[in-house]
This record gives C-alpha cells, sequence and structure tokens, in this order.
C-alpha cells in the first residue's frame, strides 16, 4: 500500500534552491559568484556552497537574498524547506519509528 506522501514524492523532486539562485537570479542578471556575494555582504565560500547544493538557505540568508532580489525570505524558506522534506522522505523506510497511540 502507498501512502500519499510516498506517491507525492515520486512526482516531484525539487531542486536545491542554491540551482534556483544561480539561474534565475545570478545568471538572469549576469553577476559572478563574486559580485553577487559582495552584494550579500558574504563570502564567495558561503555563497558557492549553497550555490553548488553543499549548504541550505537559513533564515539569515533567506533575509539578505529577498533585500538583494526583491524577493521574499519566505520564497526561499519554503524552496529550502520542500527540499530537505523531500529528500527526508526518500529515507522514510530506513528510520526505526512506531506510531505511537493513546493509552
Amino acid at each position: 500500500m502507498r501512502t500519499t506522501t510516498e506517491v507525492t514524492m515520486k512526482m516531484h523532486n525539487p531542486p536545491h534552491p542554491g540551482e534556483v539562485l544561480r539561474k534565475l537570479c545570478l545568471d538572469a542578471m549576469g553577476l559572478s559568484v563574486t559580485e553577487a556575494s559582495r552584494s550579500l555582504g558574504v563570502s564567495r565560500k558561503t555563497l558557492s556552497a549553497i550555490l553548488n547544493g553543499r549548504a541550505g538557505i537559513g533564515p539569515e540568508m533567506a533575509v539578505r537574498l529577498s533585500i538583494a532580489f526583491g524577493t521574499s525570505a519566505e520564497s526561499w524558506l519554503n524552496q529550502q524547506l520542500q527540499y530537505d522534506l523531500w529528500h527526508a522522505e526518500k529515507g522514510r523506510k530506513r528510520l526505526r519509528v512506531t506510531r505511537l497511540t493513546a493509552a
């Protein structure tokens, strides 16, 4: 028996928000990683880790991105949440958790 989560998971694999950031912001505006990192007030290494999917977008970075690109911080956090949740759900079967019921 498949759960709704399993069916949904197979239908959608959200991109890492760093991929979205690279394509829709940096590439679209012709910005280099160095230029964008300066504008965001973060190191090139920090931004590069996000762009390459090695780091996620936290609340502070979401606010920085919202200011720099005129977006909402919530949209960046939601992308990260969807990405993280999709990957966590992929490992659902290997988790050793038992359902709790009221006594």
